[in-house]
């Protein structure tokens, strides 16, 4: 008998069964190890030896984080509104022998009960929850999914709602809303900027009250800012006051040199802002507006006379036949 044969073949069948037994795992896995189908315990990471030749079997688990997604899912609100949400979930593998024992297929398992977790939540939540507590909504979802996959030693980190698509109905209807809101929002602030508005005006109508004169500036700037557009026909009314010195001067009265003086100065400003076609030294003259001034005086008293003596109406302004019979 040849002693030398067997003892290679024993060495080589040694040495085979030493490689078979020596496995390496990283630092983010871990082995569950079965002896003779007996679960024994979880191994690693690194070097670890297995009785060989089958007596003692390895499964590696992963225990990093697994970014689960969620197919789009149709349900309905509390409030009776169809959504079409999707979401994503975080877990991982907390204890790898409940992982390979207590369960089949964990990763198919995890996604079945996030489904109909989250189809179960937005059932219980209204639209306008589902649109302005989201995270609180994803909070409610990753707590009962942890709850369901405890026992197969999966640790759910975080749940999050990618999406929530609405019918095109609702959406307009929504529009129409945030459109009504923006407008309410606007008038309540022009409502606000009137009444404050209001409250500088009724200040200075209190100053221009114990200053008459400023009324006059007031008016003055006006007709300067209306004489400055070209293209435009301006009707204003000339104060009597104007014409007060000179009605005094001809009934015989003394008249006001210092009334008599505004109202040239009055007279000038008038004629100067309102595009008249007295030239600018004429306006400063005294005696040419005072002879404008009494001009356009006797005008208006020949047309007050007219009318008080019933004055015959030029033929251009005569009532048509029709107008007669009326």
């Amino acid at each position: 008998m040849d002693f030398t044969a067997l003892w290679f073949g024993g060495a080589a069948l040694a040495a085979f069964g030493l490689l078979t037994s020596l496995r390496v795992l990283f630092e983010y896995e871990r082995g569950v190890v079965f002896r003779l189908g007996k679960l024994t315990r979880a191994k690693g990471p690194g070097l670890i030896f297995l009785v060989p030749f089958g007596v003692e079997r390895l499964r590696k688990m992963d225990l990093r984080i697994v970014a689960l997604d969620i197919a789009p899912q149709d349900t309905i609100t509390k409030d009776n509104v169809s959504v079409r949400v999707n979401a994503v979930v975080y877990f991982r593998v907390s204890d790898p022998t409940k992982a390979v024992v207590e369960i089949e297929d964990y990763y198919f398992a995890t996604s079945q009960l996030a489904q109909t977790t989250l189809r179960s939540v937005i059932g219980q939540s209204e639209l306008d929850e589902l649109l302005a507590q989201r995270e609180r909504i994803n909070e409610v979802v990753r707590e009962i999914i942890d709850q369901g996959t405890d026992p197969w030693g999966i640790e759910v980190t975080g749940v999050e709602i990618k999406d929530i698509d609405l019918p095109q109905e609702m959406k307009r209807a929504m529009a129409r809303q945030a459109e009504a809101e923006r407008e309410r929002r606007g008038k309540v602030i022009a409502a606000e900027g009137e009444y404050q508005a209001s409250t500088k005006l009724v200040a200075a109508a209190e100053v221009i009250a114990q200053f008459p004169g400023a009324m006059q500036l007031r008016y003055l700037q006006t007709v300067v800012e209306i004489a400055s557009e070209n293209n435009s026909t301006t009707l204003f009314p000339i104060p009597i006051e104007l014409f007060r010195p000179f009605m005094n001067k001809e009934a015989g009265e003394a008249p006001d040199p210092d009334a008599l003086e505004r109202a040239l100065k009055h007279a000038a400003e008038l004629a100067v802002g309102s595009g008249s076609e007295m030239t600018l030294s004429e306006s400063r003259d005294p005696a040419t507006l005072e002879a404008a001034a009494a001009k356009m005086l006797g005008a208006s008293r020949e047309a007050a006379a007219r009318e008080r003596a019933g004055a015959v109406i030029p033929a251009d302004r005569q009532p048509k036949g029709d107008d007669k019979e009326r």
